[in-house]
């Protein structure tokens, strides 16, 4: 057999495997789009973009790449493309593997502050990953925020321990890396034991921020402890929702 042959019988398998290769790209997409999950294009961060970083130079340094995720996964606000950022800097940090949403980016005479949605203010909560759902709430997500705790004693019912929603909706502006610490338990000494935690900051009213800041902040709180639910546009919170007592558990 000659050389001719063979690199007409390579050329064939090569091109016999592209064109499988481009049916199952095909067939895999239009499984997702009957399965309700339409594939679309977002602009990802690929490393660390710090606050004042432009877009320019985020682009040059190699910090965006485009990635195909299903369109319910899409965060608000979400960007397909670099261009518009060209001359905007970062306002907050951008961690990898975050969507790279509009919010997060501005002139530089906003550096100094957050972009707020009109009417709300900025708080900050530091959680454990399980309690921010960790890898999932990024820049451009709504979260639901539940407490625990011992509510007091009402006319028909008694005291005892309940799970209820604290804030049925909030926006995440940033999420950033920190070290909680806690105390060890039994321990005669002052050592602090260090614990995986994270900030994140949020939009939120004046009512919400000032419901978040009395479970945290205050002794005289029978309540302790934040954990966020990731909402997306089908979710449902009731806030009127009585929560889980021992007398409605198994309900």
């Amino acid at each position: 057999m000659g050389r001719r042959t063979l690199l007409l019988i390579a050329a064939f398998v090569v091109a016999a495997l592209g064109t499988v290769l481009v049916f199952m790209y095909a067939q895999n997409a239009k499984n997702a789009a009957a399965d309700g999950q339409a594939i679309v294009k977002v602009l990802v961060a690929k490393t660390q973009i710090d606050v004042g970083t432009t877009g320019s130079t985020a682009s040059a340094n190699g910090a965006f790449e485009q990635r195909e995720v299903p369109a319910s996964t899409v965060v608000a606000g979400a960007l397909s493309d670099a261009a518009p950022l060209a001359s905007l800097v970062a306002l907050v940090p951008v961690f990898p593997g975050q969507q790279i949403i509009a919010a997060q980016w501005g002139a530089t005479n906003q550096i100094s502050g957050i972009v707020l949605p009109p009417g709300t203010i900025a708080i900050q909560v530091q959680l454990g990953d399980v309690e921010r759902v960790a890898g999932y709430v990024t820049p451009g997500s709504q979260v639901a925020i539940f407490t625990t705790g011992t509510q007091p004693a009402t006319a028909g019912t008694p005291a005892g321990g309940v799970a209820r929603v604290l804030v049925p909706k909030a926006l995440v502006l940033a999420v950033g890396s920190a070290t909680a610490t806690s105390g060890q338990s039994g321990s005669t000494s002052s050592a602090q034991q260090a614990v995986a935690a994270a900030v994140v900051t949020l939009a939120v009213t004046q009512d919400q921020f000032q419901k978040i800041l009395f479970v945290t902040k205050t002794p005289q709180s029978p309540f302790t402890g934040l954990t966020m639910a990731l909402l997306d546009k089908n979710s449902k919170v009731d806030p009127l929702n009585t929560g889980a007592t021992v007398e409605n558990l198994f309900k």
